[in-house]
């Protein structure tokens, strides 16, 4: 029996051996798969996996007939990506790159603030910055010189000695800038931007097989006229710390390194203009190559935005703005120098021009000026901040946000409420003696000794002692009621940022009696923007029907298939209570203003062959005399409304020329 114990002994021992290092290798595997799964998990993901974001794509400005404002064009570069490069033979392939660019007539980003002269290395001229950075980046002495810091980065980026003088500093470059860039598997490196199509073939087709080289298109945003529109259009720049927190809840995604819209429609349309970035997970296997690439992300480019601007129209108004307002100033600087006087129009520097389409107050041109060029414009660069010094304001936009005093433009609006009101009849008359003297401290003279007019014929030589003498019986709180309804005063509707402008008496903190007839011919706190003119001339066009003003006609999507929103129909604001008789009467006495002979712009739009209403204005301030015009056309069927306002421009002639010539420009010469 102890035997055969002992025989089966051996096999007892294995059998427990066997059974405890199964025991310990389930115990392994439980706490591999059970206990730590997660953990080793994501160590091998991390390991083996890289994310890589996708660049988001940001949506187009166009005008209302599709014609490009803000487009994205497609260009080409050069990225060497580390997740590919082969890094023991990665020098010699940027050499090669960069002969093949040469033979092509492209350019390599080269960065580094070092040049090979006469035998060695200098730094460039006027790059103290850039030189101190690469003192900082590569730990070199403050005042090291060129040979030295060369001799530190051909160590510290193992360029071998072999290579000629000209390629060590070449592969310096590339590898310097690869630093200060972030050249990482996530992060590849831009070696060419915006190169031809010739160097596109060439790389293309030399480095088949080359590892870590690629070819890529990316997209360029820019301005395809950027003088036309940048105050509609506005800019982008850098993301604040506050609008980052105050974006993160608008349910789109934003680093903090992005550029978002600062004013116009890039900012107020920057929930529909923002595309969204892809991710893109890139898989490598234990000696690095690349196993599968999966997009985990789809990139969504942003919505295209279609304005009401006219481009061609848009054009014809700056062009005539800049030629008018030039053409003010010169007749003002011989005048004052022939009669050795000043506010006669010398200071004629700027103003603005807003057009209206009457059946939709869609707006068809929104020029001010002077203007600039949207595609030098940066928020902080050189070109910035040589507009924010220019004690003309380019930047500021005129036509929406600027608030004037218009002058006899609001003899209209007083006739209309007088008229309502029962304070005067059509044929109500008033003797002018050229001086209205009814409050000795608020005089009020007129152009010429017009003596006995009616309506009409008051409207029509713009009589201001009539009109101070109306507005007097008619009362500053009734005036202004009339005025806020042909939206005076009052926001436009416009999408951008506009001011609301200041309406005498109801914006003022002081007033006194007297004030009342200098605000019935369009002085004393009265302050308006051209796009309120152009409302208010249209809701005259309209027959008192006041509609929301609009610069956006639709947003669609990126491919501009599917109307997203639609801004086209007609949205009514008010109405002005005005009965048709009254509003009859006020525009037959605007046609007469351009037909009458003794119209105040009968000498440009008497033989006009399209029939014109409008009014002419003149108005105080400091400096020389703002001249201002408003009108609607064609008379009996309106289509369109101007406002044009040249500050210090004096002579109405100028002001009236840049409607003609968009009036023009519209009806077709």
């Amino acid at each position: 029996m102890l035997k055969k114990l002992r025989g089966k002994l051996p096999y007892t021992i294995c059998a427990a051996v066997a059974l405890i290092i199964a025991a310990i290798f389930v115990a392994r595997l439980a706490d591999w798969q059970l206990i730590h799964g997660g953990e080793y998990k994501a160590l091998s993901t991390r390991s083996t996996s890289y994310n890589v974001d996708t660049q988001a794509t940001r949506g187009e400005i166009l005008d209302r007939n599709g014609a490009g404002l803000v487009t994205n064009t497609t260009h080409y570069k050069i990225v060497i990506d580390k997740l590919y490069a082969d890094e023991d033979t990665l020098d010699n392939t940027l050499l090669f790159l960069m002969d093949l660019l040469g033979k092509t007539g492209d350019q390599w980003d080269d960065k580094l603030p070092v040049l090979y002269s006469n035998g060695s290395y200098v730094y460039r001229t006027s790059a103290e910055e850039e030189i101190k950075t690469l003192r900082e980046t590569i730990a070199a002495g403050e005042g090291a010189s060129a040979q030295e810091c060369m001799a530190l980065m051909c160590d510290r980026y193992k360029i071998k000695a072999e290579y000629s003088a000209r390629q060590r500093l070449a592969l310096a470059s590339v590898h310097y800038n690869m630093e200060i860039s972030g050249y990482s598997n996530s992060n590849p490196y831009v070696f060419a931007s915006d190169v031809s199509r010739d160097a596109v073939a060439s790389v293309s087709e030399n480095t088949q097989g080359v590892g870590g080289v690629d070819v890529q298109t990316y997209l360029v945003r820019a301005a395809q006229n950027p003088t036309l529109a940048p105050h509609v259009i506005g800019a982008l720049g850098a993301i604040t710390e506050e609008e980052y927190e105050q974006l993160s809840y608008s349910g789109k995604h934003y680093a903090i390194n992005d550029t978002v819209g600062k004013f116009g429609i890039e900012a107020a349309f920057e929930a529909e203009l923002k595309g969204e970035g892809g991710t893109k997970l890139i898989q490598r296997n234990s000696d690095g190559t690349i196993v599968d690439t999966v997009e985990t992300i789809n990139s969504k480019p942003g919505n295209t935005v279609y304005l009401t601007l006219d481009s061609r129209l848009q054009e014809i108004a700056g062009t005539s703005l800049k030629a008018n307002i030039e053409a003010a100033r010169a007749e003002g600087e011989a005048e004052s120098e022939a009669k050795g006087e000043e506010m006669l129009g010398e200071d004629c520097q700027s103003g603005a021009v807003v057009m209206l389409d009457v059946s939709d107050f869609s707006v068809l041109a929104a020029a001010s000026y002077p203007t600039y060029n949207l595609n030098k414009y940066s928020e902080y660069g050189d070109y910035y901040m040589s507009l924010a010094g220019n004690s003309l304001s380019p930047m500021y936009n005129r036509a929406f946000s600027g608030t004037f005093a218009w002058g006899s433009v609001f003899k209209p609006c007083v006739a209309l409420a007088a008229l309502e009101e029962k304070t005067i009849k059509p044929d109500t008359k008033i003797f002018c003696t050229e001086k209205y003297d009814y409050y000795p401290s608020n005089v009020v003279r007129c152009m010429h000794r017009h003596e006995e007019l009616d309506l009409r014929g008051a409207i029509t030589q713009s009589c201001n002692y009539y009109f101070a003498e109306t507005g007097r019986q008619l009362g500053i709180d009734t005036m202004y009621l009339y005025a806020e309804r042909f939206g005076l005063g009052e926001y436009t509707g416009v999408e951008i940022e506009e001011s609301k402008g200041t309406l005498a008496g109801r914006d003022s903190t002081d007033w006194q009696p007297g004030n009342t007839v200098q605000a019935a011919i369009g002085q004393s706190d009265n302050a308006f923007t051209p796009v309120q003119l152009a409302t208010y001339a249209a809701t005259i066009a309209n027959n008192g029907v006041r509609l929301k003003t609009h610069v956006v006609s639709k947003i669609t999507d990126y491919e501009r298939k599917t109307v997203i929103a639609d801004n086209s129909a007609p949205e009514t604001v008010d109405e002005c209570g005005i009965s048709a008789e009254n509003l009859e009467t006020v525009q037959s006495a605007m046609l007469n203003v351009t037909q009458a002979e003794e119209g105040t712009a009968y000498s440009v739009f008497g033989d006009y062959p399209i029939k014109v209403a409008a009014k002419t204005g003149t108005a105080e301030n400091a400096g020389s005399d703002h001249t201002t015009f408003i009108c609607y056309a064609p008379y009996d069927k309106p289509k369109v409304a101007v406002a044009v306002v040249l500050e210090h421009g004096v002579r109405g002639k100028y002001s009236m020329q840049v409607a003609k010539d968009l009036l023009d420009g519209y009806f077709g010469e």
